[in-house]
């Protein structure tokens, strides 16, 4: 099925099945539903949409019962079904859904970033869960469409796929937030300095790759979904896809999530007013630059001070290592140099967050932070509260949650604002322009061209129908 030929008609048709089905649970259970689990249709199996299948189905909580891959019969896929021989397979989502919506409940979206948003899109429309991978979406305006449509279907539950917002990272910001040891934060400093996919080409490029013939298994045309004018290469698929404006959030996007989505949420930041470039070394018009340094302006909220973030990657763009930092947290695989002077560290990815009194440092995803200096930290011990533990990791929650047992902790009206700071961001690395934003018109107001990119270029005919609430 192309996308040329999937209608707005077939679309709407799905939507009224959905309803009727949502009216009539008893014929649904008649149909294979079981109440201690949930049937879970799972799109994306290779690479990272593998590792999604395998920790939703450890939870115990879930039926595997449609697989979908746009390149099926790729090495990569291979082992999920081979664990999975026996259930249903698609490479369109769409006529997955065709053939098995009354059969689906839940699914779990794990393919490139541009592709969250139709897929994320039609399962709602359809009332079913929605996990998908982070960030959310490739631009601002998709992501504004996923909240709106998960606020239009309350009762389907959504979670996005930052899975330290389930663990300990989570319930020590939260609860030392509540005890006031976390606050007026003023400035954080976040990182991620490792080596990237695109940091071996060549950032003066001056179109994108030539045309390869495509693999006989892949399915090109379901897999550029709403996106138009791009020949296959090589480089664009199985992960490839993260390097270029056109398709991926760059790290920035893959690891922002990972890093500042505690602070984000516990602090309130909401939508920065600016965005600005400090560092785009290797800027180009297609892949992202070899290293990056960003601030993200955020105002007062209530009573909290104004926040700047300073965003850094690249394998030369350290950021500045307060005293008293200390070792923990450095590359232990650096070693000193024979002259037993000290090289600048090599930070593992995470942040420091500056408050009024107190400094903290930590990594990304569960680890938790701690007060330096060290001196520092030992006069707080007293007084720091005692930290809940999870009592799900982040799959379970999302599973729980479609059962009604838990609420998803990650859902999109919490992950959408924090993926929309990553889209700004992304503005800012392209246009190699400061983006200046109106947080409450949800406008750039510095270029035309950026405030166009909010909303990126049309979608190609066929794909229309996922851009309307």
């Amino acid at each position: 099925m192309s996308g040329n030929n999937y209608s707005r008609r077939k679309f709407l048709q799905q939507a009224l099945l959905a309803s009727a089905a949502a009216a009539a649970p008893g014929l649904l259970m008649g149909r294979g539903f079981r109440a201690d689990k949930v049937n879970l249709a799972v799109i994306g199996i290779g690479n990272r949409g593998a590792e999604i299948i395998q920790e939703l189905y450890k939870t115990g909580l879930a039926n595997i019962v449609a697989l979908c891959d746009v390149d099926m019969e790729a090495p990569h896929t291979q082992n999920i079904i081979k664990q999975f021989p026996n259930v249903p397979r698609f490479k369109d989502f769409r006529q997955m859904f065709d053939k098995m919506g009354n059969q689906i409940e839940a699914v779990s979206i794990g393919v490139p970033d541009f592709a969250h948003f139709p897929i994320t899109m039609m399962a709602i429309g359809l009332g079913k869960h929605v996990y998908v991978e982070k960030p959310m979406a490739r631009t601002f305006q998709e992501v504004e469409l996923m909240m709106k449509a998960a606020a239009k279907n309350p009762k389907v539950i959504t979670q996005m796929g930052n899975q330290g917002h389930s663990e300990a990272n989570y319930f020590q910001f939260k609860a030392w937030k509540e005890a006031g040891i976390i606050k007026d934060v003023t400035a954080i400093t976040a990182h991620m300095n490792s080596a990237r996919r695109w940091h071996g080409w060549n950032p003066k490029i001056t179109s994108f790759p030539a045309a390869e013939p495509i693999p006989s298994t892949l399915d090109w045309d379901v897999w550029q979904m709403q996106t138009d004018g791009h020949t296959y290469n090589k480089d664009f698929v199985n992960g490839q896809w993260r390097c270029w404006f056109d398709f991926g959030m760059g790290a920035l996007g893959d690891w922002g999530a990972h890093i500042l989505d505690t602070a984000h949420e516990f602090l309130d930041l909401g939508l920065p007013y600016e965005v600005d470039p400090l560092k785009l070394s290797g800027h180009n018009n297609f892949f992202y630059p070899m290293s990056t340094t960003l601030s993200f302006k955020f105002p007062k909220r209530g009573n909290m001070p104004p926040v700047e973030i300073k965003w850094y990657d690249g394998i030369d763009n350290l950021p500045p290592i307060p005293e008293g930092y200390g070792v923990q947290g450095l590359d232990p695989s650096i070693p000193p140099p024979s002259t037993g002077a000290m090289q600048p560290a090599k930070l593992n990815p995470g942040k420091i967050i500056y408050s009024k009194d107190l400094t903290f440092k930590g990594g990304s995803h569960a680890s938790t932070l701690s007060i330096i200096p060290e001196a520092k930290a030992k006069d707080m011990a007293s007084k720091l509260p005692e930290v809940p533990k999870s009592p799900s990791n982040h799959f379970a929650n999302f599973l729980k949650a479609c059962k009604g047992e838990e609420k998803t902790r990650s859902s999109f009206a919490i992950a959408g604002p924090l993926s929309q700071v990553f889209c700004l961001g992304v503005l800012a690395q392209w246009t190699g322009e400061k983006i200046v934003f109106d947080r409450n018109k949800k406008i750039v107001t510095s270029s035309k061209r950026a405030n166009e990119l909010l909303i990126g270029p049309p979608p190609r005919k066929g794909w229309e129908q996922y851009y309307k609430v």
